[in-house]
């Protein structure tokens, strides 16, 4: 049987990139291909030296202006390309080359606290802000658009107005390790996910 590729797109430290890692370490199955952060300082890419993972970084010029991680793509030849904690835009060329097969994961009950410039401690803050009794992760195919793609999952947690910022992170977290490796499983066990 063929191992489904992953690729992964990380601008942080990576902690959802380890979960997935170790999520899928005993699983012959399911193969980590490359992991691919646009910032060459990122916490991401000790982790996969850590993890035994190829890391790649590339910077504006070789995902927005070349073919350069295009290339990298195709030549991998990806089942899912897996956006965890990935900040940039996903140029159109990408998203036309694997149609339906790159997604990510947003801290909020889209289509709630979305679009350009709402990511982590962010999007807390305005959670916190509005009062909200639940909040919660949206796991979502990719489009031309910020966090405008279909939705594939969500999962919710309550909080309470007692919350700070820090412990909805904590429970956002949580929700972010538990489903992001199952959804991605569920996604390649799929039959639309097979070449």
């Amino acid at each position: 049987m063929k191992s489904k590729k992953i690729v992964l797109f990380a601008s942080g430290s990576g902690s959802n990139v380890e979960n997935i890692a170790l999520y899928f370490k005993d699983r012959p199955d399911i193969v980590i291909s490359a992991v691919l952060s646009n910032k060459k300082d990122a916490k991401v890419l000790e982790r996969c030296d850590r993890l035994k993972i190829n890391g790649l970084y590339f910077n504006r010029t070789s995902f927005y202006d070349s073919d350069c991680v295009l290339d990298i793509l195709k030549a991998i030849d990806p089942d899912l390309i897996v956006l965890a904690g990935f900040l940039w835009k996903i140029p159109s060329r990408l998203i036309q080359a694997f149609p339906d097969k790159i997604i990510n994961i947003h801290p909020a009950l889209l289509p709630k606290y979305g679009g350009k410039g709402m990511y982590g401690s962010k999007v807390h803050k305005a959670v916190k802000a509005n009062g909200d009794s639940e909040t919660g992760i949206t796991i979502h195919y990719v489009n031309a658009n910020y966090d405008e793609g279909g939705i594939i999952h969500q999962a919710v947690t309550s909080i309470s107005e007692d919350d700070n910022v820090e412990q909805i992170t904590q429970k956002v977290h949580a929700l972010e390790y538990e489903h992001f490796p199952k959804v991605i499983e569920r996604l390649l066990a799929s039959p639309e996910a097979s070449h």
